[in-house]
Order: structure tokens, then sequence, then C-alpha cells
């Protein structure tokens, strides 16, 4: 009798042991922490660009602690993002610890719906730092929009062509909280071979229902260690008879496994009905990966307009950054 027991204790054991396993390749755990010290070269004043964060750091300040809780079963899964600290703040509107927080269902392998709260298909950059070359944003990115809640249906008709379908709400309803109102922005992107066209026409969350966002984003590898990143966008709302456009190029060099060097030039403009304000920003990154988790990013900006003052009362800037992003 003993023996059975034992027996039956030892079954149960490996069966345990095979679900814990199990459970362990569908759960996955990722994440980041970064931190930063930024100095002002221009003047003596508070504040350098391009930061994102909800607080003008000058000398140390904090990014955001984020982890991504993702589990898959089938063809079924979920994703909580949970993002806390300034730059948090900064992307999501104040609206707590939420960045992303989804479900999906592929239909098909080249059918997916997906129902939450996502990160915008728009744009070259996106808000953690371990998916940009550059610490600082860009422009084009502040603009936004950052994230969207609502429906997203991506097809893929090929390895090379793939599309997407997005009704969401207004992207300028904070993110994290639900929507009150019954207005609805829709959202459409094309890719071919790494080169994306997006599109999203609709209300904002600004007062406005007529606003028309375009966007291309794609790039080439010139070299096995040269590559060119583009972002081009416009938008406009007639009804605010306000709008913006912009371009801005991801000139990156790989020196060694272990340093890489960046250039972002970038041409933005906001469009009114008065005068339109011009903004030009050249950002120079060094990323050195000192460990498989760990980099630091040294970053020299400079930016000047023909309408902003910038800290100090000046139309340039110029700013010293260098951050930490350790990622897991």
């Amino acid at each position: 009798m003993k023996k059975i027991i034992i027996t039956l204790l030892l079954v149960n054991s490996l069966l345990l042991v095979g679900q814990e396993k199990k459970i362990e390749r569908n759960f996955r755990l990722t994440g980041s922490i970064d931190t930063y010290y930024t100095t002002n070269l221009s003047t003596s004043e508070i504040g350098t660009n391009g930061i994102l964060s909800d607080v003008t750091a000058n000398g140390f300040g904090l990014g955001m602690a984020n982890t991504i809780f993702s589990y898959e079963k089938e063809k079924t899964g979920f994703v909580g993002d949970l993002a806390f600290g300034p730059r948090a703040n900064a992307a999501n509107a104040y609206s707590g610890a939420i960045n992303q927080l989804y479900v999906y269902y592929h239909v098909s392998e080249a059918l997916k719906f997906t129902l939450g709260q996502f990160n915008t298909f728009y744009g070259y950059e996106v808000i953690s730092p371990t998916g940009n070359f550059n610490y600082s944003v860009s422009h084009l990115f502040n603009a936004g929009p950052f994230s969207h809640t609502g429906l997203k249906i991506d097809y893929r008709a090929s390895e090379d062509l793939s599309f997407m379908l997005a009704i969401t709400n207004p992207h300028g309803i904070i993110s994290g909280s639900n929507s009150t109102s019954d207005t609805y922005q829709l959202g459409l992107q094309t890719g071919y071979k790494g080169q994306f066209l997006n599109l999203a026409y609709g209300a904002d969350g600004f007062g406005f229902t007529d606003v028309l966002y375009l966007d291309y984003t794609g790039g080439f590898d010139i070299t096995t260690t040269i590559s060119l990143g583009i972002n081009a966008a416009y938008a406009h709302s007639k009804d605010a008879d306000s709008g913006y456009r912009g371009m801005a190029l991801y000139v990156q060099k790989e020196f060694t496994k272990t340093f890489s060097l960046g250039l972002r030039p970038e041409l933005f403009t906001t469009t009114s009905s008065g005068a339109d304000t011009r903004i030009s920003a050249f950002t120079l990154t060094g990323n050195s990966r000192l460990s498989e988790n760990l980099n630091l990013l040294t970053e020299l900006r400079y930016d000047n307009s023909n309408a902003i003052l910038f800290a100090g009362g000046k139309d340039t800037i110029t700013g010293l950054t260098m951050a930490v992003v350790y990622h897991f």
C-alpha cells in the first residue's frame, strides 16, 4: 500500500512539474528601467529638450520602470504592460500605471484581432526607450498619438505584405480610462517589405472630429553596418484650421558589436491660419552596450526655431544627456 501511495505521489509531482514547465513556456515577463543625467549647454536656465518626461529635469532625472506580463495559449493571449515614472506619465497623460492592456485572438495564421489599449501603430519611435536608438524623442513623436483604445484587425497577406484596420476611441482620451463619448477614430495601415503607410482620421479627443493624420515609416540597410530610417508625417484639421508636418531621418552606424553611433536630423512645422512655427533638431547619440542587459546612451542635441523661445529665452537650445537603460 505504501508503495502505491508513493508511486501516486511521484506521478502527481511529475505532472505538476510538467504543468509548471508548460505555463513557464506560455508566460513571459519582460521590462526595463531607465534613468539619466542631462544639462543645458546653452544657458544656466533649467531644461533641455526632447526628453520624454512630465517634469523637466536639469541634472539627474528618472525615466520609467516598465513591466510587461504576457501569456499565450493556442490562438489567444493577453498583454499587461505597466509603467511608472515621469516618462510613463508624459506618454500616458497621467493615467497611472497602464501603458498597454489588451487581449488578442488569432483567427488564422494570417488574421488577428486585438481588443484593448495598445501603443500606436503610427510613427517611427515608441514610448519604451528600449525600442529607440536615441534617448530623447523627436518632435514628430511628441505630436502623437501615443496609444489607442479599441479594436485592431491585422491581416498578413504574404510574408512581405500586411494590412491593418483599427476602430478606436479618440487618442486624446486619457490612456487607461474608459470613453464617455460616442466619437471614434479610424486607423489604417499598409505594410510592404518593412515600409509602412499609416492613416488615422476622426476625433482626436481635444474637441475636433475631422483630424487627418498621415504617416510614412520605413527604412533601408545601406550596408551590413549602416542603416537609414525614415519618418514623414502630416496632420490637419479643417475645424481647428491647424496641423503639422515634418520629417526625420535615422542614420546609424555600427562600429563594433558593442558600440553604434546614430544621427537624427529632423524638420518639424506646426501649421495654422496665422504664421507657421518651424523647428529643426539634430541629435547625435552614441549607444554603448555595457552588458547583455545594460546600455549607456550619450547624446548631444541641438534645436532651433523661428518662433519658439526655449529655456533662457533663446531660439536655440543645446543639451547633453547621458542615460542608462536596463532591460530584461
